[in-house]
């Protein structure tokens, strides 16, 4: 027992303790362990499993690889701990598979260490032991309980993060199931969803974004119950009971950050449906067609939708229907036209189409006068209605980037030649 204290790396504390107190304590290493390891039975009941031939191992070779990992590093204290640490590694595994919080594996590490130290403390009376000595003996014991305790927490945050990476590989892969066209086989989806820890909902909406892009990247906010993919090429959600108490709000605070469109409730086999849907809202809001401020809920846009599902057939009409404002000057086509829809959305009342474009209702009725000299009756007439309402609401949008959808807007943009009575009534 020559080496000095203070001798001691700080690193390897053990290294200050006198190399024979190791080959003292080696005989009652099986003894200690048999202690230590009834201790942590009774202590923890969460590893009492007398059934489990397996785990009893697992227990017996950690306590046993423990004791003599430490007496081999105060014997030599450049040995190598990491076969015991490769133990503890898995023991943290072990503990977050099972479900359980390292709270339990340090309990069991504190109550072992405690019996180690009583016993060592004991015995070192027996063979006379140094004061000084024992302080490095207890110094010693209690940084080697750090290490394995930090080789246990390494294995649990490797086991958890694995767990959080194949879970999320799961939801994905349901994710994809859900969406699928045609639907996957109910089974499939059922079995997924039982991997992946969700609970199949009666309905769902599924929701597509694109990124503001301001500011740094933020992953929404989302409960564990959405499932969620932000980082496939179509960005997606699908939300269970979207209609459910205070599911609007959660989406709108979740998604402050991207531009978000909500297809309609639908069954869960449906999702697709409501994908589609989404989908093709999403591009009216980046136009500027419908808002993109909050959430854009397709069940609130539905004409919109509707009229823009084939927009190259309604341009493709509007051309002829609207025939009659070609001859128009340009600077004066738009206000008629504007002022022709809202009548048509309001039953051609000049108050409430003067309060929606914010003009005198005299200014509404003398541009009405003149949508009729160059409509005439179809202007009225109920078959007619409806059609002139969805090709001017595509009419007066801005235009998709297609060269087709350009050409149409260009072609309606040029004027006709004749029809001077029309040309006459365009000032206003």
């Amino acid at each position: 027992m020559t080496t000095p204290i203070e001798e001691r790396s700080p690193l390897k504390p053990w290294a200050g303790v006198p190399p024979e107190i190791g080959e003292v304590f080696r005989p009652h290493l099986d003894a200690l362990a048999e202690e230590m390891i009834d201790e942590i039975l009774r202590g923890v009941p969460e590893y009492a499993r007398p059934q489990d031939e397996t785990y009893a191992r697992l227990v017996r070779l950690a306590v046993e690889g423990a004791l003599r990992q430490f007496v081999d590093l105060i014997v030599d204290p450049d040995a190598s701990w990491e076969p015991v640490a490769a133990v503890y590694r898995e023991i943290g595994m072990a503990e977050a598979r099972e479900g359980r919080s390292l709270d339990v594996l340090q309990t069991s590490l504190r109550l072992g260490a405690r019996v180690a130290w009583r016993r060592l403390a004991a015995e070192s009376e027996h063979y006379n032991i140094p004061r000084r000595a024992l302080a490095s003996l207890a110094e010693a014991v209690f940084a080697f309980l750090d290490e394995i305790a930090r080789a246990a927490a390494e294995g649990y945050t490797k086991a958890r993060e694995q767990e959080a990476g194949e879970l999320e590989h799961r939801r994905r892969r349901l994710l994809d199931l859900l969406l699928a066209e045609p639907p996957a086989a109910p089974q499939a989806i059922a079995d997924m969803a039982r991997l992946a820890r969700w609970r199949v909902p009666r309905t769902v909406a599924a929701v597509v974004l694109h990124e503001r892009g301001r500011g740094p990247f933020r992953q929404p906010s989302l409960p564990p119950d959405v499932l969620s993919d932000v980082n496939r090429r179509e960005p997606c959600l699908l939300v269970p009971d979207p209609d459910g108490p205070g599911r609007a709000r959660m989406l709108e605070n979740a998604l402050r950050n991207w531009v978000a469109a909500l297809g309609p409730t639908v069954r869960t086999e449906d999702a697709a449906k409501s994908l589609r849907w989404a989908r093709e809202a999403l591009p009216l809001a980046r136009r500027g067609i419908l808002p993109s401020d909050r959430l854009i809920r397709c069940a609130d846009h539905m004409p919109t939708l509707v009229v823009f599902k084939d927009e190259e057939l309604v341009r493709a009409i509007a051309d002829q229907r609207l025939a009659p404002l070609q001859a128009v000057r340009p600077r004066h086509r738009e206000r008629l036209a504007r002022t022709l829809l809202a009548c048509l959305q309001n039953g051609f009342n000049a108050t409430e189409v003067a309060a929606r474009l914010h003009v005198h209702p005299q200014t509404v009725r003398y541009r009405l006068h003149q949508l009729e000299q160059l409509f005439g009756d179809r202007l009225y007439a109920p078959e007619a209605r409806l059609e002139l309402e969805m090709v001017l609401t595509v009419w007066l949008s801005p235009p998709d980037t297609a060269e087709e959808d350009r050409e149409n807007v260009i072609a309606l943009e040029r004027p006709r030649r004749g029809a001077p009575a029309a040309r006459a009534a365009a000032d206003t």
